[in-house]
């Protein structure tokens, strides 16, 4: 394993500062997608991003405004390479990217114990507070309504706004929410 120089650490730092472009509330850091950066001379640097899931939009945006932030610390020639091996996972995102979506309205992934393929469910819609009192599984752990707290919740549409986030609607505020679906 290959030690990061300083100069490459304060640059990975600087390229994880980015807001993602569709959850702004989120560095790229905190989202989990810059996955590294390389110095290959003086002034030029390759930066090892991860998408979300493959086709997904953002990453053009992602790309430039990396570009952009790398350029302006003096970085000549500054090349962003897509990476899907080791693919992203919602596991990716940081406990502090987690808490900024709570606060953001939006219920953050469930934090999974196992590792491989998420299973794919098409269980119960509907979660209840006598579920969270006795899962185990971070799969089947109710989605909390990020304004309330509240494991009463139900789904309404498996997708929003973007393909990764599901809606949902908190049965004890009646406030519906999005939330970021596992990965």
């Amino acid at each position: 394993m290959v030690t990061a120089t300083a100069l490459e650490t304060e640059l990975l730092e600087l390229a994880g500062s980015v807001p993602d472009p569709e959850l702004p509330v989120l560095t790229l850091q905190e989202l989990g997608v810059v996955r590294a950066v390389h110095l290959h001379g003086p002034g030029t640097v390759e930066v090892d991003l991860t998408p979300t899931y493959t086709g997904c939009p953002a990453i053009e945006a992602m790309s430039v405004d990396i570009e952009r932030v790398l350029r302006a610390h003096g970085m000549r020639e500054v090349t962003v390479r897509t990476v899907l091996d080791p693919a992203w996972t919602t596991d990716d995102i940081s406990p502090e990217g987690r808490r900024k979506l709570r606060e953001f309205g939006i219920a953050p992934p469930r934090v999974r114990t196992a590792s491989g393929p998420v299973p794919l469910t098409l269980g119960p819609t509907r979660t209840t507070p006598e579920a969270a009192s006795r899962t185990e599984d971070a799969l089947t752990e109710p989605v909390r309504c990020p304004h309330c707290g509240s494991a009463d919740t139900e789904l309404l549409s498996r997708f929003s706004s973007t393909a990764c986030k599901a809606l949902r609607r908190c049965l004890a505020c009646r406030e519906p929410f999005d939330h970021f679906k596992e990965l």
